[in-house]
């Protein structure tokens, strides 16, 4: 039905698979934290376990923090076009370092491990029709070479065998990094900022990002994907930024 993945045939995955089980036997891994050899994973499970927010309870809409796991008042307030956000942490030291790293340093080694985070996060979530990841703009992208969105949904996707649409949805136009901005600026920032030209009917779609702040700009994607007729838009993220 909807024909967008771009994973390799099965004998490929199966030389890919064995080649990380031989390097893995071979050399061992270290800890993009705490540095420690680890035959495993480059995310060890005592940082796994430590790092900001990774059980922390969260509003079941946004993901943003709430001490009873309620609905947060501005979700209440203003529902958002997408029906929920899965996050794996908090957007803390180190957390947020290692983001940096990965998308101003281009230390694509970060994304393994990354993308782990987040798919064990997500591993128990019902499965997406289709992983979109958020789109880079043009000038970002040449700035990067790369959008790291797309890198960790790629990772995400071979992981848990999902379907990965990389070019579902585009931005069409650049905008001030929201970061910048006043959260009351924002969602007029990124209005009208993506199209899609896929017919996703009846699509359930995940978008993938690295960090999730606000979520206007997940929100406008939504919208779009909804547009094109996706019946149902998740987000999933490394990381959420407390609003407090």
């Amino acid at each position: 039905m909807f024909a967008f993945d771009d994973s390799s045939t099965a004998g490929d995955r199966t030389r890919v698979a064995f080649r990380k089980l031989l390097s893995r036997w071979a050399l061992p891994q270290y800890c993009i934290f705490c540095g420690c050899a680890d035959t495993q994973s480059a995310l060890c499970a005592g940082c796994r376990d430590d790092l900001p927010g990774h059980d922390a309870p969260r509003c079941p809409v946004c993901a943003d923090l709430a001490p009873q796991a309620q609905t947060c008042g501005q979700c209440l307030a203003h529902p958002p076009r997408f029906s929920h956000v899965v996050c794996a942490v908090s957007y803390r030291f180190p957390v947020d370092g290692a983001i940096q790293r990965l998308k101003y340093g281009a230390q694509l080694a970060l994304v393994d491990p990354l993308a782990d985070l987040l798919a064990r996060r997500v591993a128990g979530e019902p499965r997406p029709d289709l992983v979109v990841p958020m789109p880079l703009g043009a000038l970002r992208l040449r700035e990067r070479g790369f959008n790291q969105a797309l890198e960790i949904a790629r990772a995400l996707s071979k992981r848990l065998n999902l379907s990965l649409a990389p070019h579902a949805c585009r931005r069409v136009r650049d905008t001030a990094p929201q970061a910048g901005l006043p959260f009351d600026q924002r969602r007029k920032n990124v209005r009208g900022v993506f199209a899609c030209d896929e017919n996703l009917d009846g699509a359930h779609v995940a978008v993938v990002d690295d960090v999730i702040t606000t979520g206007e700009t997940l929100n406008e994607a939504a919208r779009t994907l909804l547009r094109a007729g996706a019946s149902k838009v998740v987000g999933w993220a490394v990381a959420r930024t407390p609003r407090g």
